[in-house]
C-alpha cells in the first residue's frame, strides 16, 4: 500500500489541485483516482492560466466560442465548465458512493468579486445552475464581504468551497456562516444536506515569515497554525449547535488543507502532506506532490497526536514577536490581491491566444 492510499484508508481525502484539458483528454486524471486514491480536485484561475498558456488543447474550443461571439470572462467560464462537469462526472461514482461526503470539484466565482458581497452571490448561483452537478463547489472567499454571500449561497442550497482561509478566526468565521445558513435551512423546512468545505491555506505562512525565523523553527508556523485549527474544528463538530443540525440531517464543513506544495527547496517535498495527516479532512495538493507522496511518501504520525507541539511552536513565534492574527489578515488580503492578479493575466490570455487564433483563420 503506497501512501497514497494510506491516507486514504485513514479517512483523509485526497484532492487533486489542478485541472486542464490534458488531464481529461489523455486518462490521467482517470489513473490518478484508480492508483494514487484521488476522490476530488480544486481549481483556480491561476491553474488555468497555465493550462491556457503551456498547452493547444484549448485552441479549438476557443475558436468555436469566438465564432458564437463569447470573449474574456464569459468565454473563460464556458470552458472551465466544460472542465469541471466532465471531472465531476468523472467523480460522481465516489460521490454517490459516500453520500455526498466526497467526490467533488471546485470553481471559484471571479475574484474580483472578493469585496462584492451582492456579486459574489449571484455569481455563485448562476454558476452552480450552469454546472448542473451535484458533486461541483463553488468557491468563495472567506472575506468580510465574502462571508454574508457565503450564509446566503447555503441558504439557496448552493455547494460552497470556502477559500482564502489562512487563521483559526478566519475559520471559524467561516465555519458559522455555514452554521447560519443551515440553521435558516431547518426552520424553513428544506433539506440541510448542502455539502460544504473551509479551505486553509498553509505554505503562505512559512514563506511570509521566512527572514524572520530562527533555524529551529523554519518550515513550522504552517503547520502549527493547521494544528490549532484542527483542534478548534473538532471542538466545533462536537459543540451543541452543530449537533444540533446534524440530528437534523445536515453534514459536516470538512476541513480542507490547502496551498501543500512545499515552497522551501531545503525541505521535504512532502513536508506538509505528512504533517496535515488527519482523519475527516481533505489535502487539495498539485500535482507533483502528489506524484511525490505516491513514489517515496510515508506517514507515521497524524496531526492530532502533534496539537501539543502546535501549541509550543505557536507561544515560540509569539514570543519572537509574531502576531498570527495579524498576519492572518495580511495573508488574507495578500490572497484575494493574489488571485485578481492570476485572473487579469488569465483574461490576457484568453484576449492573446484570441487574437492569435483569429488571425490565422
Amino acid at each position: 500500500m503506497n501512501a497514497t492510499q494510506k491516507l486514504h484508508e485513514m479517512g483523509q481525502s485526497l484532492w487533486l489541485d489542478n485541472i486542464t484539458r490534458g488531464l481529461l483528454t489523455s486518462g490521467t486524471l482517470r489513473r490518478y483516482i484508480k492508483e494514487f486514491s484521488v476522490t476530488g480536485l480544486t481549481s483556480n484561475p491561476t491553474i488555468f492560466d497555465h493550462a491556457m498558456k503551456n498547452s493547444r488543447d484549448y485552441d479549438d474550443a476557443i475558436r468555436r466560442k469566438m465564432k458564437e461571439g463569447k470573449s474574456g470572462e464569459a468565454l473563460f467560464f464556458e470552458l472551465a465548465l466544460e472542465d469541471l462537469k466532465q471531472a465531476a462526472d468523472l467523480f460522481r461514482p465516489i460521490h454517490d458512493q459516500t453520500n455526498g461526503v466526497d467526490g467533488w470539484v471546485s470553481l471559484e466565482v471571479s475574484p474580483l468579486l472578493a469585496h462584492d458581497t451582492a456579486g459574489t452571490l449571484a455569481a455563485a448561483k448562476d454558476l452552480h445552475t450552469r454546472a448542473d452537478r451535484p458533486n461541483l463547489f463553488i468557491k468563495i472567499p472567506g472575506t468580510k464581504e465574502g462571508l454574508p454571500a457565503i450564509e446566503e449561497a447555503i441558504f439557496a442550497g448552493v455547494p460552497i468551497n470556502v477559500t482564502l482561509l489562512f487563521s483559526r478566526a478566519q475559520y471559524v468565521a467561516a465555519a458559522e456562516a455555514y452554521l447560519r445558513g443551515i440553521e435558516r435551512r431547518i426552520i424553513a423546512g428544506l433539506n440541510p444536506a448542502i455539502g460544504s468545505v473551509a479551505s486553509m491555506f498553509i505554505s503562505r505562512w512559512d514563506v511570509v515569515v521566512k527572514a524572520r525565523t530562527p533555524e529551529a523553527l523554519r518550515d513550522q508556523l504552517g503547520i502549527a497554525v493547521a494544528g490549532q485549527t484542527y483542534e478548534t474544528y473538532r471542538s466545533l463538530m462536537d459543540s451543541p449547535p452543530w449537533q444540533r443540525i446534524f440530528n437534523a440531517g445536515a453534514r459536516r464543513q470538512r476541513l480542507l488543507w490547502a496551498s501543500t506544495g512545499t515552497k522551501d527547496p531545503n525541505a521535504s517535498d512532502i513536508l506538509y502532506i505528512r504533517a496535515l495527516a488527519s482523519p475527516f479532512t481533505v489535502n487539495t495538493m498539485p500535482e507533483a506532490t502528489l506524484k511525490a507522496l505516491a513514489d517515496h511518501g510515508d506517514i507515521d504520525e497524524t496531526l492530532p497526536t502533534r496539537a501539543r507541539t502546535c501549541d509550543d511552536v505557536l507561544a515560540r513565534f509569539a514570543g519572537a514577536g509574531i502576531d498570527t492574527d495579524g498576519l492572518g489578515a495580511q495573508l488574507q488580503d495578500e490572497g484575494a490581491k493574489s488571485f485578481v492578479k492570476s485572473w487579469n493575466e488569465l483574461m490576457e490570455c484568453i484576449a492573446s491566444k484570441s487574437e492569435t487564433l483569429k488571425k490565422a483563420g
